[in-house]
């Protein structure tokens, strides 16, 4: 038997000794022997400088075991004190070295007690978390100022505190091999398919990684299709997104030390919608959905157009335009794929620049820098003016896209459509565009597809598709999840 599975005998010194080699190389590690009471019964606690808190265990474990203990008491030992002295809420029993190990480096107390086999953990971890703050990665107009945090318990709190329902349900799962983390599933359960529950189930259960850092690690490893370039599960820091989801019939997966939590299964119009179009009365909600629709086609096919107007099919621009165009783009030495490649290429970087420099400056150098670039490069005659206001529109357009992993898969996209267009022209972006379309057809997501409602064709879900209806017309859930309780109301 390895010596991590060894079980605590109840020899104390024995026990000490098995849990110094496990654990005793660390600087942070405490280990505290005293005797109970005036019973002369040796104990000891073993707890982590920083992760317990030491006035916890001060007042309420070594006060009520040295100085509070009863002279005379009656029965198992163990069991009274876990019943009648510890005034500890969470108190439970580990049999052997490895899981006592496990629970201190979480922040948790071993208490060892000489002649009782085994040892009670008490809860004493003490969580260190920033304040509850408006998401920074989703901007919002209207709707409540509040985010996750990195704690799971916070998490998990302002979800039971926006849904007071004992439906909602919570399943807690350990994850990780060598630095172990709390992941939590939560879903709806009068509401939720249980099938898609047991799927999600499934796939936490057959995570095998050393350490997940953070939830996009859980995204890449339960994902249906990781050659796809969509996202297939949903990330979001706001709570009302996830309540929404909840409420379809949706599983939330929250894991602890990010706030970031994901949303399963997820279809394509989910990625550009924004829990304010709820907000707002139907016919704003749904202008503005419109738009973000139309600013999703700019931002992926805006500059292919461009290339093939400008390379195969200058016949089809109106003459005017076509002379103006023609006019701008004299003593340009590249053609329009060269042309498109050099600003969306610079458009790219001064992006991701902005993003990594600190935050005072970095909108300040994004918005300079692409100004600064675009001026000195027509100047030049590098590239022409038309080209500099495509490349803008472009760029404006994929910042209206609500989710950021979204807006990287257009963007992704979008090289290979200027590809397809410097090569084919029109018939180019066509092809990509029906390849794009049979490749979204066949993806899935925990079994859902990605275009549903659209494919397969559900009429009734099309109140929330491009157009949202008032939401009193909204009375079911949408079909193709299959929920428990499809009615919203009555």
């Amino acid at each position: 038997m390895e010596e991590s599975a060894k079980p605590l005998s109840g020899k104390i010194k024995n026990d000490l000794e098995l849990v110094k080699s496990e654990i005793g190389h660390n600087s942070d590690l405490n280990i505290r022997e005293f005797y109970i009471g005036t019973t002369g019964i040796p104990a000891a606690i073993i707890f982590l400088s920083g992760l317990s808190d030491k006035d916890l265990i001060d007042k309420h474990i070594l006060h009520s075991l040295m100085l509070q203990f009863p002279e005379s008491y009656q029965g198992n030992i163990k069991e009274f004190i876990r019943y009648q002295v510890l005034s500890i809420s969470g108190i439970t029993e580990v049999k052997n070295v490895s899981d006592l190990a496990s629970k201190v480096m979480a922040g948790s107390t071993a208490l060892l007690i000489n002649q009782v086999a085994g040892a009670l953990i008490l809860n004493t971890t003490k969580s260190k978390s920033r304040s509850i703050e408006e998401p920074v990665s989703e901007a919002l107009v209207r709707g409540p100022r509040i985010g996750f945090t990195e704690i799971l318990t916070d998490n998990t709190a302002i979800l039971r505190q926006n849904v007071n329902n004992q439906n909602l349900s919570i399943h807690n799962f350990q994850v990780g091999k060598q630095a172990k983390k709390e992941l939590a599933i939560v879903f709806m359960e009068d509401i939720a398919d249980s099938e898609l529950v047991e799927e999600v189930k499934k796939r936490i259960r057959k995570i095998d990684i050393d350490d997940l850092l953070e939830s996009g690690y859980v995204e890449q490893l339960i994902e249906d299709n990781f050659i796809s370039p969509f996202p297939q599960v949903q990330n979001t820091e706001r709570p009302d997104r996830v309540i929404g989801a909840l409420m379809e019939g949706r599983v939330a997966i929250i894991l602890d030390g990010t706030p970031f939590a994901l949303i399963v299964p997820v279809t394509f119009n989910m990625l550009l919608q924004s829990p304010e179009d709820y907000y707002e009365r139907w016919l704003p909600g749904t202008l503005i959905r419109l738009l973000r629709y139309f600013g999703a086609f700019l931002s992926l096919f805006n500059p292919a157009l461009y290339i093939a107007f400008i390379s195969f099919h200058p016949g089809l621009i109106p003459t005017k335009l076509a002379l103006s165009i023609v006019g701008t783009r004299e003593g340009v030495p590249f053609p329009a794929l060269i042309e498109a490649l050099i600003m969306e290429i610079s458009i790219e970087i001064l992006r991701e620049a902005g993003l990594r420099l600190p935050k005072p400056i970095g909108p300040a150098m994004g918005i300079v820098g692409g100004l600064i670039i675009g001026e000195a490069a027509v100047q030049a005659g590098i590239i022409s003016p038309i080209m500099v206001i495509v490349v803008s529109l472009t760029a404006i357009s994929s910042f209206a896209i609500p989710q950021y992993s979204v807006g990287i898969t257009l963007r992704i996209l979008r090289f290979l459509a200027m590809i397809c267009a410097a090569l084919l022209g029109l018939y180019g972006i066509i092809l990509f565009f029906l390849l794009l379309c049979i490749h979204l057809v066949k993806l899935k997501s925990f079994g859902v597809p990605y275009c549903s409602p659209v494919v397969p064709y559900r009429l009734s879900d099309w109140k929330d598709l491009m157009v949202r209806v008032p939401i009193g017309m909204m009375k079911r859930r949408p079909k193709i999840l299959d929920p428990k309780d499809s009615v919203r109301k009555g």
